[in-house]
């Protein structure tokens, strides 16, 4: 069973997710785009709809998992896919993606959204074994639970610091002395816990006949709960809403402004919410969007590691004849821009056009060539 509105909606997001790496390279600001105290409206949403990629992309696998299972009828399969695929990822993240944001090979790496991908998926490997109810029970608690560890910081651990940086607090893992190390920037529990989630429900959220009134259902909850427990200002994220002084679009800023890093319950309420509600939408329409959507959505992984370098290159033909910026020096915020440097909203925008069109043929060439070709590699891409 394949159900197209899925890859449509991984090719939304991913589309989406573009748009917040355009914006590290051809327009970084000298502070966060949810700095309220800084921020404005036109930046600030450009970085929240980004948050959508990751809570949906990994709840979409939890769900593609099951779907490959149900095709398959073996479990064995299903693990070994789960764990050879995610294992691939975890490579791919640390030795790829990893150079393609500095176009060097640094003595230190970061981890993101592909390497807690691997992750999650090399753990479910493990839980497809148990009762599906008990990876539903599983995946809520991590999601319904890991907030209350928010009060405990790497600090408080001695041998394990480590430890709980990879699995709720972003931070640097050193490996020696000489400044080799790990910088985390996913934490593993909430995404394992979504995922798990994705996997056990989808055998409800699948059914051929019920799934746009099921998806719609999942997604009204998730976004009214959202709206309702954010409201309260009550655990669901650690950091509070408040009215702004500068008014009430900043106040609705304010409301949506939910901790990504750890991903909080209120953040993937407001993100996996809505994006039921689009899936249940996407599956309804058979439009040119749809299919657009889905030539990227179809090989999202190949986008994935391919649109990181072409937006760094497009930034180097860009910058280096207008201000003369060397290599990567997005990167380095922290040691001031380069002469002549502005940020731009427009020039963001038209480069992250620039981007989609020349990923929309990469794309669809690769899509076509998996359907026509069967090499062992074209499993992992």
């Amino acid at each position: 069973m394949r159900i197209h509105a899925i890859d449509q909606l991984r090719g939304l997001v991913i589309i989406l997710m573009a748009l917040d790496h355009v914006r590290d390279f051809f327009s970084p600001y000298a502070y966060s785009p949810e700095d309220l105290t800084q921020t404005s409206p036109e930046l600030f949403y450009t970085r929240w709809v980004t948050h959508f990629c990751a809570p949906i992309f990994v709840f979409l696998t939890g769900i593609s998992a099951y779907l490959f299972e149900k095709k398959s009828s073996n479990k064995n399969e299903l693990r070994d896919f789960l764990l050879s695929r995610g294992l691939w990822l975890v490579f791919i993240e640390i030795v790829i993606v990893n150079a393609s944001w500095k176009f060097a090979i640094l003595p230190w790496f970061f981890v993101q959204v592909i390497w807690v991908l691997g992750i999650s998926m090399i753990i479910l490997a493990g839980l497809i074994y148990l009762p599906r109810s008990v990876v539903f029970v599983f995946g809520l608690i991590i999601v319904l639970g890991h907030n209350t560890f928010d009060g405990f910081q790497s600090s408080d651990f001695e041998t394990t610091s480590w430890l709980w940086k990879l699995l709720h607090e972003p931070g640097w893992i050193p490996l020696n002395s000489k400044g080799f190390g790990i910088f985390v920037l996913y934490p593993l529990l909430p995404w394992v816990g979504l995922m798990a989630l994705g996997y056990a429900g989808a055998h409800w959220l699948t059914d051929e006949n019920r799934f746009v009134s099921r998806s719609m259902l999942l997604g009204v909850v998730l976004t009214v709960l959202f709206i309702g427990v954010r409201w309260l200002n009550i655990y669901v994220d650690p950091v509070p809403w408040d009215t702004q002084e500068r008014g009430m679009s900043f106040t609705v800023m304010s409301f949506l402004n939910t901790q990504k890093y750890p991903a909080s319950l209120a953040f993937l309420l407001m993100t996996v919410g809505p994006g039921m509600l689009i899936l249940s939408l996407l599956h309804k329409t058979q439009s040119m969007l749809n299919r657009l959507l889905e030539v990227f959505g179809s090989v999202p992984f190949f986008f994935y590691v391919l649109h990181i370098p072409v937006i760094h290159v497009l930034s180097i033909a860009y910058f280096k004849p207008t201000i003369n910026a060397s290599v990567g020096w997005q990167m380095q915020t922290f040691n001031g821009f380069p002469e002549g440097y502005e940020p731009s909203m427009l020039r963001l925008y038209i480069a992250w056009i620039v981007t989609l069109v020349l990923m929309y043929f990469a794309c669809r060439w690769f899509a076509k060539y998996k359907q026509t070709h069967d090499q062992w590699w074209l499993k992992y891409l």
